[in-house]
């Protein structure tokens, strides 16, 4: 923003930029989400396949039971909250938005309507920054979800990790 006799000149590109930023951590919390979760089937897959020799070990120990179900109820929990970040829930209450994907489709009408709006949007600076700082409010609602259920699965990653040593500690102890 350049500020001359009390005029203000603002620049769309930053506006643009840092929607161009957002995106980008949108992409990089769904990443995480998604290596957490890979993770986690491949783990959960390799028990499956092992599960009846495992049977045997279980069977004899409830130490091993209990550590087992507190492991696969904090991989459960990881996993939710992965999906969660894919998916998050945010109720937000804004005008009709030419830059909301949702609004561009169902609010204004056909593409010529929809065409003439964002027209008339992108002709005045004042509306085209109040549009594009409301898009930049909802993705930034959206990345702080999203990272919120990230760090919360890599917490339940962390310990579903420490149920695993304790499994491997305490079958070797009873082996």
């Amino acid at each position: 923003m350049i500020q001359s006799n009390k005029v203000m000149i603002q620049d769309s590109n930053n506006y643009w930029e840092q929607l161009e930023r957002l995106e980008k951590l949108i992409r990089a919390s769904e990443l995480k989400a998604g290596v957490i979760f890979s993770f986690h089937s491949l783990i959960l897959g390799l028990f499956a396949d092992r599960l009846e020799h495992f049977s045997q070990l279980f069977s004899a120990n409830l130490i091993l039971i209990i550590i087992a179900i507190l492991w696969l109820s904090s991989v459960l929990i990881s996993i939710f909250y992965c999906f969660k970040c894919f998916r998050p829930r945010i109720e937000l209450k804004y005008d009709s938005n030419v830059f909301f994907f949702r609004d561009a489709v169902y609010e204004f009408g056909n593409i010529k309507e929809y065409s003439k709006k964002l027209i008339e949007i992108c002709g005045s600076e004042e509306e085209l920054f109040i549009q594009l700082s409301q898009q930049i409010h909802v993705e930034s609602k959206i990345i702080d979800q999203k990272f919120k259920s990230v760090n919360s699965s890599i917490k339940f990653f962390g310990l579903s990790f420490i149920f695993i040593i304790a499994i491997i500690i305490v079958s070797l102890v009873y082996i």
